[in-house]
């Protein structure tokens, strides 16, 4: 879907730091001694990165931009940006909530520059305050019937792309990409508390959606 973006020139242009095993408090993973190795100019490090989490980016990418070609060089972007900015990871923390805040930032750095002014407030606004209640678990999924998993997930997909953007992407990164609470704070730029708020309230909407097309089906 994604080859290994163009780097050529980017090493050049990058002051590397000197990462050493004495320089971290923690043990390095796997990801961070890929990161570590990358950013002292091993492209091949990066490549496997990019291999790692170009689902991941690539699928943030098109749930807020909405169109696959313009996901994929947004993914691409993305990443090169990434490895520009190797320097500024903290090889202690994970690399995916990472990247794919760089990704979204430029994500929506494109959709304010095709928004008119009144509309760009949208993409970062923040739903009214209050706390969620305790969170239920995901719903399981209706019978075993073939047809109706598919008409299942048509809903779903319908019912998602009608939640607001910040809703949208809250879904997208805790139901598909996995990712803690904790880690989609981070992605988002939001306290963790905003984000069990945001995915309560999501869910809330589905389940009012999806029932509402149960009652007129």
């Amino acid at each position: 879907m994604i080859a290994a973006p163009a780097l050529a020139g980017i090493g050049s242009r990058v002051s590397w730091p000197l990462w050493n095993e004495e320089e971290v408090s923690v043990p390095l993973s796997s990801e961070a001694r890929l990161a570590r190795s990358a950013a002292q100019g091993h492209r091949e490090a990066f490549s496997q990165l990019v291999e790692e989490h170009k689902r991941a980016v690539y699928g943030l990418c098109l749930r807020i931009l909405s169109d696959r070609e313009e996901a994929r060089d947004a993914a691409q972007e993305a990443f090169a940006r990434a490895y520009a900015a190797l320097d500024s990871f903290d090889l202690s923390q994970p690399f995916a909530p990472w990247v794919l805040r760089i990704a979204r930032n430029h994500c929506l750095d494109l959709l304010r520059r095709r928004l008119p002014a009144r509309a760009r407030v949208e993409l970062d606004a923040d739903p009214e305050g209050g706390s969620p209640p305790d969170l239920l678990d995901p719903e399981a999924e209706r019978g075993d019937d073939r047809l109706e998993k598919a008409q299942a997930r048509e809903a779903l997909g319908e019912a998602v792309a009608a939640l607001p953007a910040n809703y949208r992407e809250v879904v997208h990164l805790f139901h598909v990409e996995q990712l803690s609470y904790k880690e989609i704070a981070q992605v988002m730029g939001v306290p963790m508390g905003t984000v069990m708020t945001w995915l309560h309230r999501a869910r809330s909407k589905l389940r009012q959606f999806l029932e509402g097309k149960e009652v007129h089906s």
